[in-house]
């Protein structure tokens, strides 16, 4: 299969997933939203909001999706892949808001005195939920085996969060409904209150953490030191094969595409292209396995001290040649 082909099939697939994603989501919404008006439930409606406003996106990255697969050219040495990153911070901007505004609503909802809701109904409810979302999650990673794309992975991990969600909401519900009749029954009238905040408290942490990486990809800042290290890890060892001593390296990562520049110094006069040319196509081979999307150049700098040591060889042989002509 040819490069461009692959691309276009990679494009195809990524819209599938894209398009199962958002039908998936609103049925999801539609069924949340008329069971929290339902059963007054705080803890259905947030999550019927929060995935409600991630559905604008996927709509969104729908019609997107075709720019992030253009190759880069001299107008657009960068291709449209900042284009991505600018709507997944967006995107966890706008959900990292949609979030405080529920946890405010729902914390003076709490401070009001809380709300009595039938708790083994919602248990069962979030079960099922849970169990479609699971559902759901393990077709889109099946899809996504085999490409890489940050899009693809904020909605898988939207997905995982779901399930997170869902399932620790009908356990949590469910052992509820086990304390009723205990000591601790004065907490329920405020437990969907309490869930809501615990599940907020949990789900904030991962949004600000891809909201600060798209944040470096869109204004190319290097990328975390664990995913340095890795591309490191790589063409270091490849580099030295070569005789190539890496010096400096430029990480730059933008949407799915990564950019690597290594400068090197050589212990060598002179370096052949041949060999120049068989160490860069083997370090691109080996970044494209493990990171798929990636570009690779190698960078020979001058080796200043041994460049000082040849000038300085070069003045001692003519200070004594001028002193064998005086002579």
């Amino acid at each position: 299969m040819s490069s461009r082909s692959r691309e276009r099939s990679e494009e195809l697939l990524e819209k599938r997933i894209l398009l199962l994603s958002f039908l998936s989501g609103v049925g999801f919404v539609i069924v949340e939203l008329i069971y929290a008006i339902y059963s007054h439930s705080q803890s259905t409606l947030m999550d019927a909001l929060y995935d409600a406003s991630e559905l604008v996106f996927i709509i969104l990255l729908l019609f997107l999706t075709p720019l992030f697969h253009r190759p880069i050219s001299e107008k657009h040495p960068y291709g449209f892949f900042q284009v991505e990153s600018f709507f997944i911070l967006i995107k966890n901007i706008m959900m990292t808001s949609v979030t405080v505004s529920v946890l405010t609503s729902v914390i003076e909802k709490l401070l009001s005195g809380g709300n009595s809701i039938d708790k083994g109904q919602v248990s069962l409810f979030q079960l099922m939920l849970g169990l479609a979302s699971l559902i759901i999650l393990l077709i889109m990673k099946w899809m996504s085996r085999k490409i890489s794309s940050p899009t693809v992975k904020a909605e898988i991990l939207g997905w995982k969060l779901d399930v997170a969600y869902s399932l620790g909401m009908s356990l949590a519900f469910f052992i509820a409904v086990q304390l009723q009749n205990t000591s601790l029954g004065f907490l329920s009238p405020y437990f969907d209150q309490i869930i809501a905040i615990v599940v907020m408290i949990f789900m904030v942490p991962e949004t600000i953490k891809m909201l600060v990486s798209a944040f470096r990809e869109l204004f190319l800042f290097s990328p975390e030191q664990e995913f340095t290290d890795d591309v490191k890890a790589i063409c270091t060892p490849i580099m030295e094969e070569y005789g190539f001593k890496p010096v400096f390296f430029d990480i730059t990562k933008t949407g799915r595409h990564v950019w690597v520049a290594v400068y090197f110094h050589i212990e060598e006069d002179s370096l052949k292209v041949e060999t120049l040319s068989s160490a860069l196509n083997h370090v691109n081979k080996e970044i494209r396995e493990r990171f798929q999307e990636a570009t690779c150049e190698l960078i020979l700098v001058p080796n200043t001290q041994q460049q000082g040591e040849n000038e300085k060889g070069k003045s001692d042989e003519y200070t004594d040649f001028w002193h064998q002509e005086v002579q």
